[in-house]
């Protein structure tokens, strides 16, 4: 399905439409983070460009996908029902900025109820201009017994450095339903990155969340919450991080068991090359439940400029909840590189798949194209820890 040539303000979606044109430096741009420019693959496409919806589509009655604004005309239900309920607008700085936005600008995803969306759907939030302010607000509403695969690239143009994105997202996710979301972020160096994010889960609902830093910019801080409101519902994060020479990324993550028999898990993997990483995972149980969160870290910056800080944290309200926490920082073993040698490999070919087992994890969403991103990282920090 191509992507659709649509302005914001644009309700209807003649059939037959080309794909969008995009320079070919920005189809480049997008493709690093899993977007498919031409649509291929997907059951529908989003794309904010600096602050300019430029195309939304569907070709599915099941599937809703508009920029916020129209949305928000649409349907009155939205604001009363929806609009700032998982994130409040004080939050901080960056909610409060926001929230005065005379404009909404963002994403409106709505899958139906008992609809299963059989391709994934992709959103880019791109910035293309030097020292852009990119805001945007995105509600995503998962029905009861639907589910939604979700792939979210976030970019900056190859040669652009300077820049801020700040972004809220809420998820709203039904009895039964399923919503995965995989994010792929790459920045460029001196771009500031504020994402905040809420996501709310009723009676045996299922959150996956799998996000990867290819390039970190200059900051990242991000710490998206998840209620668990309904009985069996659960929740799962996955984070891959690269820590690049002079990028700070602080990473959280926190998931509040609210009712019984309720699960979460919190999976963080962080390679620092020189950049300071912060690895954030809070558990809550106010209800009977089980969760766990796993912090683990590799350093592999000679400069000493690097670090890796893991704070895994555990909160029990109630006596029938169990939790559990471990985190780990280490390097590279020499032993396990000369065995690797021994094996005809050369050094530099051992370090990676040394690095490429530590990243791996059973993360669901984005296939074979996310195993590449995970492949980038191991070998972009194989070669930081080869020289």
């Amino acid at each position: 399905m191509p992507i659709a040539n649509r302005s914001a303000n644009q309700s209807t979606r003649p059939e037959g439409q080309s794909a969008l044109a995009i320079d070919p430096i920005d189809t480049q741009s997008l493709q690093e983070v899993g977007i498919f420019v031409n649509g291929n693959h997907r059951s529908g496409t989003f794309l904010l460009r600096d602050n300019e919806a430029v195309c939304a589509t569907t070709g599915q009655e099941e599937l809703e996908m508009l920029p916020i604004a129209e949305a928000l005309a649409r349907y009155r239900w939205l604001r009363e029902k929806y609009w700032w309920r998982a994130v409040t607008p004080d939050t901080d700085d960056v909610t409060a900025r926001i929230a005065a936005d005379q404009e909404p600008r963002g994403l409106f995803v709505r899958v139906k109820q008992g609809a299963r969306v059989s391709l994934p759907c992709q959103a880019a939030m791109y910035v293309a201009s030097n020292d852009t302010i990119q805001i945007a607000h995105n509600v995503m509403i998962i029905e009861d017994d639907a589910e939604l695969t979700m792939i979210t690239g976030c970019a900056t143009r190859h040669g652009l450095t300077a820049g801020r994105h700040w972004a809220v997202t809420e998820s709203y996710i039904g009895r039964n339903a399923v919503l995965t979301s995989t994010m792929v972020h790459s920045w460029g160096k001196d771009v500031i990155v504020r994402p905040r994010a809420g996501t709310v889960v009723e009676a045996g609902g299922r959150y996956i969340s799998n996000y990867v830093s290819l390039h970190p910019g200059a900051s990242i801080e991000s710490n998206p919450k998840t209620w668990l409101n309904g009985v069996g519902a659960s929740a799962s994060y996955v984070s891959v991080i690269l820590g690049s020479p002079g990028s700070i990324t602080d990473i959280g993550g926190e998931i509040t068991l609210n009712a019984d028999d309720t699960s979460a898990e919190i999976s963080q993997r962080g390679v620092s090359t020189g950049g300071k990483i912060y690895q954030r995972g809070f558990l809550v149980g106010n209800a009977r439940g089980r969760a766990h969160v796993n912090c683990a870290g590799m350093l592999l910056d000679s400069s000493k400029e690097g670090l890796i800080t893991s704070t895994p944290g555990l909160k029990a309200v109630s006596p029938d909840a169990t939790l559990s926490h471990e985190a780990s920082i280490g390097r590279i073993a020499a032993d396990q590189v000369a065995y690797l040698q021994a094996r005809g490999l050369t050094e530099e070919d051992a370090i990676s798949m040394i690095i490429r087992g530590f990243l791996s994890a059973n993360i669901v969403g984005l296939g074979p194209e996310l195993d590449a991103r995970i492949d980038e990282i191991a070998a972009l920090a194989s070669a930081a820890a080869h020289t």
